[in-house]
């Protein structure tokens, strides 16, 4: 299992997770935020994290 983790600091809720990767996060009071913690597949999680133009996103396996 690879674990999903957003930094609320460092988030400035432009919306690319969300748009790479709709199924695992959502943008919630001007934040991402992750509808899992864990996750089996991390295919666009990896894309999420890859995509965040302020690295507030890391999944580590």
């Amino acid at each position: 299992m690879a674990k999903i983790m957003v930094d609320q600091e460092k988030c400035i809720g432009c919306g690319a997770c969300a748009s790479t990767c709709p199924d695992l996060f959502v943008i919630e009071e001007g934040k991402a935020k992750a509808l899992k913690e864990e996750v089996e597949d991390t295919g666009c999680a990896k894309d999420a994290e890859d995509v965040c133009p302020v690295d507030a996103i890391k999944v580590a396996d």
